[in-house]
């Protein structure tokens, strides 16, 4: 049998735009089902053998399928994944404010998505980035191969890259008030300020910071503030640990509001999310600390 997950940081030049990359290889493990669940990161998936199986997207208008690469765009409501018992690939968590830099839009374009990468990226670069994955010799060549695939996205490039990328002829400019919209979503993840006094700090009235904040990045801001707080709250689960404690410590009013933010973004009661995903909970919490304590 092998079950095998392991986190990595990007290279610096890529960690203003990613948080962190995870590998993924499990052969001969009971078949299963996963819960992809909303989180503060939109999510980039290349596989390296068997294709990714999505039994429900977020949008369950989309229909469920297969996948060779996958992009995922900030959503509310979870996806469910299946396996064989056999799974392997790398997941990018990419930060919303970088799809600019490195997709060439708007996180708002995939909000509530499921897309093929290749119609962003080219299928040419999806492809060749996936084989040169899938014959690198472990997980530290892997995460390389990444790094420079990914740099090569970046505006300023120097490093040439050799796979074709299918790119906008014209990128769209960084929002005009980029700085504004970053400030208050680094505040959203970091949790406790209320939404009128972040609109105070850069200088709008709420209903404008809430249809900037929509446009570029998809989520409204209460929206977005749910989000990274289940985010926090959900990767602090451990057996022994008090639901209460945890609803506490991450800014819910009780054990009650916790419950009911996970089943709204979970479809499910987190001492389920606990029983059924404790392997997807300790590998969350190394991503934590991958990216410096905050997700």
């Amino acid at each position: 049998m092998i079950d095998e997950y392991v986190q990595a940081r990007p290279a610096p030049p890529l960690r203003p735009h990613i948080a962190f990359y995870s590998g993924y290889r499990q052969r001969g493990v009971p078949p299963g089902r996963h819960r992809g669940l909303p989180s503060p990161y939109l999510t980039l998936i290349f596989t390296m053998d068997e294709p990714l199986v999505i039994a429900e997207h977020p949008d369950r208008r989309q229909v469920p399928g297969t996948f060779d690469a996958l992009l995922g765009g900030l959503h509310l409501r979870p996806a469910t994944i299946t396996h064989d018992g056999c799974q392997s690939g790398v997941q990018v968590a990419l930060h919303p404010l970088g799809c600019r830099a490195l997709l060439g839009l708007p996180a708002a374009e995939l909000a509530g998505l499921d897309v093929d990468p290749g119609a962003v990226l080219g299928a040419p670069f999806v492809g060749q980035l996936r084989e040169r994955l899938s014959a690198a010799p472990g997980w530290p060549a892997r995460f390389a191969a990444l790094d420079t695939a990914l740099t090569a996205l970046l505006p300023d490039a120097s490093t040439p890259y050799r796979y074709a990328v299918r790119r906008r002829t014209t990128i769209p400019p960084a929002h005009p008030a980029a700085e504004r919209i970053a400030h208050v979503w680094a505040s959203l993840c970091r949790g406790g300020t209320p939404i009128a006094e972040l609109a105070g700090e850069v200088g709008w009235s709420a209903r404008h910071l809430t249809d900037r904040f929509h446009a570029e990045l998809g989520l409204r801001p209460k929206e977005a503030g749910r989000i990274a707080r289940f985010d926090r709250a959900r990767r602090a689960l451990r057996p022994g640990v008090r639901f209460a404690d945890i609803a506490a410590e991450h800014g819910y009013a009780d054990q009650s509001h916790l419950v009911r933010d996970f089943q709204a973004f979970a479809g499910c009661a987190p001492s389920r999310w606990l029983s059924d995903e404790f392997g997807f909970v300790q590998a969350s919490a190394a991503a934590a600390d991958h990216d410096g304590g905050h997700d």
